[in-house]
């Protein structure tokens, strides 16, 4: 097994002076009431390397990364292909003149229009998944030339003006309204309620395939067949948020395959950047791309599709693929479901339900405090968990699916006597 102690680590001779001077400089010049949360939480560790499912802090100390970035690294950290990638075209040319053409963004889309679903085919690079939203809402009022968009409560797809508007969390969005108008929400999960408010001028229904921030909610087998039909009816588009679901992390290579659909808009991010590069991707079926025809300079970006970022994209999806990561996810992410099941059956008054697909899984608390005290645990044995933001009573399980058995038992383990912890202090209360 896998030993996460450290005795320190090489360069720095003084953890602790780092450790202060990093706390300092962010609450003085980065965000002060984030960096004082961290410190009140006990995320007193400064962040140094990392390699597959291990980080390593400043001094030494090693943790289990069962956060995964929240969907970042499915690949692991510092995949060695996918580092061996960035390096070489880092060394031959990191960013386009924007004026010739570029090999790395044409394999990237040539590779992804064969490993998506169906017939999508083109795409759109960017650098992240807030921009591929962004696009997106705008690809459909531009193909459709509607303006409305039905989109879930309790949804997360970034914090931009348009993605906040598709969002689906109040707290988030009433400082910065007025927002983009033109966002109906309605429950996820509920196809009768997507029919309900769809009318003639519905641009697109954007949802997450599994919503990940309103706290891993799987929905209904029968819902994304059943929304799928209601856009071709109404000739709405269908946009698929698969930023934290693509790539391998729920046990398909997308989310959306479990139920055998395929949208009109998909947008990616997060493991397509293979933990290295960040980069976002819109990918789309012919019918929703034809405005570019008349209009091929319509929604640009300077950065978007670069080289480095293309280059480390295109060993991202190859390491997906070829080491069969959505395969791994599916089998591991079963483990962990049958080992978490059991220790809510022991102690369901920590436990309320354990849910999930692949190595996406939410493990949801009775109470927002009792999730707080298994995190906290789970900090003091050297794991890395992370909250779902729309719903803090639940506590996100997404290791790389790379993760070795062994420390994915010790990572489980830790979480089996961390539930034992808090139920000793439930029981108290």
């Amino acid at each position: 097994m896998q030993d996460t102690k450290g005795a320190g680590t090489p360069g720095v001779s003084d953890p602790e002076a780092v450790l202060a001077e990093t706390f300092e400089r962010l609450e003085r010049y980065c965000n002060p009431a984030l960096a004082q949360l961290q410190r009140f939480m006990g995320l007193d560790a400064v962040e140094w390397t990392a390699s597959g499912a291990i980080v390593t802090d400043v001094g030494g100390r090693r943790f289990i990364d069962c956060s995964g970035g929240y969907g970042v690294f499915v690949q692991g950290h510092r995949h060695p292909r996918v580092v061996a990638a960035a390096i070489e075209q880092l060394q031959r040319m990191p960013l386009s003149s924007r004026v010739l053409l570029s090999k790395p963004a044409a394999d990237l889309a040539a590779l992804l229009a064969e490993v998506t679903p169906g017939d999508l085919q083109y795409s759109f690079f960017c650098n992240s998944g807030a921009e591929a939203i962004e696009g997106a809402l705008k690809f459909a009022r531009i193909a459709t030339g509607k303006k409305r968009f039905i989109c879930a409560e309790g949804a997360f797809h970034g914090k931009t003006m348009g993605a906040l508007a598709a969002s689906g969390r109040p707290p988030y969005k009433r400082p910065f309204e007025p927002l983009v108008p033109g966002f109906t929400h309605v429950p996820f999960g509920d196809a009768a309620a997507v029919a309900a408010a769809m009318d003639g001028d519905v641009a697109a229904v954007v949802l997450e395939p599994i919503m990940g921030e309103g706290g891993v909610i799987v929905p209904p087998d029968d819902y994304l067949p059943r929304v799928r039909r209601l856009c071709d009816e109404a000739g709405s588009l269908l946009v698929l948020d698969e930023v934290q679901t693509g790539l391998g992390r729920t046990g398909r290579m997308f989310a959306c395959e479990h139920w055998g659909v395929v949208p009109d808009l998909m947008c990616l991010a997060k493991a397509l950047g293979g933990g290295v590069m960040p980069i976002g991707a819109i990918v789309g079926r012919p019918a929703a791309w034809e405005f570019f025809r008349s209009s091929p300079l319509l929604h640009t970006s300077t950065f978007g599709g670069n080289p480095l970022a293309c280059a480390t994209g295109v060993a991202a999806v190859q390491v997906v693929r070829d080491e069969r990561l959505a395969e791994q996810a599916a089998e591991k992410g079963a483990y962990c479901l049958e080992r978490m099941r059991a220790m809510q059956r022991r102690h369901p008054e920590v436990i309320a339900e354990v849910r999930g697909k692949g190595l996406l899984i939410g493990i949801e608390a009775t109470k927002e405090g009792v999730g707080g005290m298994v995190m906290a645990e789970l900090l003091a044995r050297d794991v890395l968990v992370v909250y779902t933001l729309n719903n803090q009573k639940v506590l996100r399980w997404e290791p790389p699916a790379m993760i070795e058995r062994p420390l994915l038992d010790q990572a489980l383990g830790a979480l089996d006597e961390a539930v034992e912890a808090a139920a000793a202090v439930v029981e108290d209360l």
